[in-house]
């Protein structure tokens, strides 16, 4: 099982000072946040995705993806490349993050973190995420 998957948090968001909710008691990743279940690390992703779009009003995927994935880290031209081909969008075409659109993106994230495992988040785990926000 991938790190992200193994920690819940298939976004692999990095630990900070954030006490996010749903966070394991023991942090057991040097890097990443380990949550109790997966709805709170899809939840977090779905957050983290509208601090971006209403506070930093970052409204294209190749803005979001750059915040997200810097390219100290990332190849980060490729990664919004895919996301935004998994949306059916192009990268510097502004989208408005609708309720679909926030988990659309979150579950497009997550299969260019996780690869195919993503897929066995269900639906149902990423409408109990937003429903949390």
């Amino acid at each position: 099982m991938v790190r992200g998957m193994r920690n819940n948090n298939p976004g692999n968001i990095d630990r900070n000072t954030t006490k996010w909710l749903g966070m394991a008691d023991k942090q057991t990743d040097v890097r990443f946040i380990v949550f109790k279940e997966m709805k709170y690390g899809c939840r977090a992703i779905l957050k983290l995705l509208s601090n971006y779009y209403i506070k930093y009003n970052l409204c294209t995927v190749k803005d979001i993806i750059n915040r997200w994935a810097p390219t100290t880290e990332n190849d980060t031209a490729a990664y919004y490349k895919e996301v935004a081909k998994d949306l059916g969008v192009n990268p510097e075409e502004k989208i408005t993050l609708t309720k679909n659109m926030c988990i659309a993106l979150g579950k497009a994230i997550t299969q260019y973190e996780c690869g195919s495992e993503a897929k066995n988040i269900s639906d149902y785990t990423w409408e109990e995420a937003y429903n949390l926000l």
